[in-house]
């Protein structure tokens, strides 16, 4: 299966992403890795930006794809089966909600979108629960869009977010494919 990969800014969940990403490709997929500008960039206090994107191009066998021109092809072009975002911020789910293409990740969706072929959320987003839950609402409604399963990561510390359990995106996955969204999907 060609599966494209798509991490957004979500800096402190980048290891259990990327640890998927690893069972994905070992599992035999094809990967066209995406990040969005600041993902592809920043370097934060969980890691250098530099060996992120040689870390998953190294997993991918390829290079990230970092803008919105090079990202527009992936749907009448380049055919992904699956999109996958993971992790996927809470502006970036706001962006995809309302339409808005201005990032690499954003136009992938958009395009891959078009020929309706499944789009798989991750998302970590601190306000979840609060600005972007009508987002959310929004987008279980669009056709061929499917979330992982979520939890909330701190109730007393962060009571309005919530993060995918990425560990549960392989069967996540299968049920987009099957055209089906995994119940429960608040855990």
């Amino acid at each position: 299966m060609l599966i494209g990969y798509a991490m957004c800014g979500s800096f402190c969940t980048f290891s259990k992403s990327i640890a998927v990403l690893e069972k994905l490709r070992a599992d035999g997929h094809e990967i066209i890795p995406i990040m969005s500008a600041i993902a592809h960039s920043t370097d934060t206090r969980f890691g250098r930006a530099e060996e992120i994107r040689e870390r998953i191009s190294d997993i991918c066998g390829r290079d990230i794809i970092s803008t919105v021109e090079a990202a527009e092809p992936l749907g009448p072009k380049v055919k992904l089966d699956l999109l996958i975002v993971s992790p996927c911020t809470g502006n970036t789910l706001a962006k995809l909600a309302q339409g808005i293409t201005d990032t690499s990740v954003t136009m992938a969706c958009k395009a891959h979108l078009r020929c309706d072929r499944p789009l798989l959320i991750a998302l970590a987003s601190n306000d979840a629960m609060s600005a972007n839950l009508q987002n959310i609402a929004g987008l279980l409604t669009r056709k061929a869009v499917y979330f992982v399963p979520l939890s909330q990561d701190d109730p007393a510390g962060k009571p309005h977010s919530l993060v995918a359990e990425f560990e549960r995106i392989p069967e996540a996955v299968t049920a987009a494919m099957e055209g089906r969204q995994i119940r429960p999907l608040f855990v």
